[in-house]
């Protein structure tokens, strides 16, 4: 049973408009859809490359189902070129491991039917359970959903090629991905050290934002920049060091940078809450876009002049201070940070966990379901529930349902597109080019709603999905609707399997998830206050706009939930409060370590957590 949350131990302010309604709400989510973000067009273009040459590399091959390859493709594709290149490399390792399995599999169950439902039904136990319990997440889901779908595939080949050709299949389902990702992405991926370079100059850039008299939407922008950390830029940082062609002290400068990026972010957007002199903001803005054009450039500012701003603003003062030293590392001797342990492979509560459990056999059951109905039914169109199931599977109901709007909606926009070009477009389609170019034009509409903020990626996978089932059923252009037809009703199909599966049986709320948040908040805030150097300070700040993220996410969750779910709405309420609270909490610290009301703002984090 909740506690009560006492009136003394909340902030002063009133609830925000948006907690009247649960989840995102609509307004939000089309900000999200339509934000320019810095280098978002660019890397849907290239996924959307990609994807393309997937498709033309399986046209000129002859690869059956060309829909699976092309969705891979989308699923892996990978901002940097040396990360792109890995993926390559191990989605054909892994293919490997998936043809041996496959082949055993195949030559124990050919001859019995049942035998092939007990494997299907524990080869998905086991890839959800790797989903939700290891570092494969999400691998595991796609590669669960390649050998899953092998094995049926089974059944629409005559039984005396059934081995060669449910092995060739399942090879080119990985292989084709895979070597498009290693050639072209090395041909069209920038460095991850650009990559690094330009989000550092983006920070700069949306801090410039901030101290610029801005609106609601820019602060919107930069908060969800902020609450980004420095974790995509740190792997970008270990990126580009795989690549050995650059200098080991120049990415030990970039990385110091990246931190007191996020630093500068954080003082912009507290500069521009509590207010700034203008001759100070004018004075910082000026520093701030002469560094941030020299790592737009791909370098790094050597030496910085410490801005003369007014020794009256601590805010101002504390920002000048920083980017003296913005791009300098911490000296070998001033190095007290302990080294970060390693993560296992699997989670520490793996195999203690009974919710790890409970999601792998929620899984196996909408697959098995879904398998099911195939069979009864003898629908093959329809096959397409079953892949569903491992796309939208999601270990919380608050996240079912938050995102059951984006899958549903992206999967019509998607279907709709392929109905549409089947009837408009592909009659008049007369070579492969023109059926390339309309691959690629909805790929790119998928892929940039896929490369923007995490809440809204699922939608765009929905509509590549759709597509590629729609559209990818043979050889070239297609003019089936019934194919179309059949494979939208098999997506929906599996959207209403696995969302009943999974809000009917042990349904896991996301308000439970909240005390855990923000315990870990409250400490990353200790955390920050006890940082004894510039550096540590920084990652201090890092790690607690990522629990911000977090803790905002699963509120955000719990408040999609049913109302019963959500019964106690107060508390929701202080939770939002207190996240609002900690996030500028954070920034005060930046301004004034030794902060009186530490100990108070966190207790209230701890209280509500109970």
């Amino acid at each position: 049973m909740a506690l009560p949350v006492p009136e003394t131990a909340l902030p002063l302010e009133g609830p925000r408009p948006d907690m009247m309604r649960p989840g995102l709400g609509l307004a939000r989510i089309w900000r999200l859809v339509c934000n320019p973000a810095p280098g978002r067009l660019g890397y849907a273009l290239r996924m959307a490359a990609g994807c393309t040459t997937t498709v033309l590399v399986g046209e000129i091959w002859q690869v059956p189902d060309l829909a699976v390859p092309a969705l891979v493709t989308m699923a892996l594709w990978q901002k940097d070129r040396v990360t792109n290149a890995l993926a390559g490399v191990g989605v054909n390792i892994a293919v490997l491991i998936l043809l041996a399995i496959i082949y055993g599999l195949i030559r124990l169950t050919l001859d019995y039917p049942m035998g092939l439902v007990i494997v299907i039904a524990l080869l998905s136990f086991m890839f959800f359970f790797l989903g939700s319990a290891s570092k494969l997440k999400p691998v595991a889901y796609m590669l669960g959903l390649i050998t899953v779908y092998g094995l049926i595939a089974i059944d629409e080949v005559p039984v005396g090629e059934v081995v060669t050709r449910a092995l060739l299949y399942t090879d080119l389902f990985l292989a084709v991905p895979g070597a498009v990702m290693v050639v072209l992405g090395l041909l069209i991926c920038p460095s991850p050290r650009t990559i690094l370079t330009d989000s550092i100059a983006d920070r700069l850039r949306m801090a410039c934002a901030l101290l610029r008299d801005p609106d609601e939407r820019v602060r919107e922008q930069a908060t969800d920049m902020l609450r980004g950390g420095t974790t995509d830029m740190m792997k970008s940082a270990k990126m580009a060091g795989l690549e050995k062609i650059w200098s080991p002290r120049d990415l030990t400068c970039l990385r110091q940078a990246a931190s007191s990026s996020v630093v500068v972010l954080a003082l912009a957007d507290d500069a521009s809450r509590t207010g700034i002199a203008a001759d100070d903001a004018a004075c910082l803005t000026q520093t701030l876009e002469e560094m941030a054009a020299i790592f737009a450039d791909g370098d790094y500012p050597a030496a910085i002049a410490r801005p003369a701003v007014s020794p009256g603003s601590a805010t101002a003062c504390a920002m000048a201070d920083l980017l003296t030293e913005f791009a300098t590392p911490v000296s070998d001797e001033d190095k007290t940070r302990k080294p970060e342990k390693k993560s296992e492979f699997f989670a520490a509560d793996a195999f203690t966990n009974p919710d790890h459990v409970r999601f792998a056999v929620k899984g196996t059951a909408a697959v098995m379901l879904s398998y099911l109905i195939f069979k009864v039914l003898n629908w093959q169109g329809i096959h397409t529930c079953i892949i569903t199931c491992f796309i939208v599977a999601l270990p919380t109901m608050g996240e079912m349902i938050s995102k059951l709007t984006l899958r549903i909606s992206g999967a019509l926009v998607g279907g709709a597109l392929g109905i549409a070009s089947i009837i408009f477009v592909m009659p008049h389609l007369n070579d492969i080019t023109g059926f390339l170019v309309l691959v690629f034009v909805v790929s790119l509409i998928g892929a940039w709603v896929k490369t923007g903020d995490e809440r809204i990626a699922y939608a765009g996978f929905q509509i590549g999905l759709a597509f590629y089932l729609t559209d990818l059923k043979g050889y070239g252009p297609t003019s089936d609707m019934a194919t179309a037809r059949d494979r939208i009703v098999g997506i929906m199909l599996g959207n209403f399997i696995t969302y009943a599966m999974f809000t009917s049986f042990w349904p896991a709320s996301a308000y439970d998830r909240i005390g855990d948040r923000l315990r870990k908040l409250a400490d990353c805030l200790r955390g920050q206050a006890d940082a004894s150097s510039a550096q540590d300070r920084a990652d201090a700040v890092a790690r607690t706009q990522s629990a911000l993220l977090q803790s905002e996410l699963t509120l955000e969750y719990a408040m999609s939930e049913p109302v019963h779910m959500r019964a106690d709405l107060p508390r929701l309420e202080a939770t939002r409060m207190v996240l609002d609270d900690a996030g500028r909490l954070s920034e005060d610290l930046l301004v004034t370590p030794d902060r009186p009301d530490l100990s108070e703002r966190t207790a209230r984090l701890e209280q509500i957590a109970r």
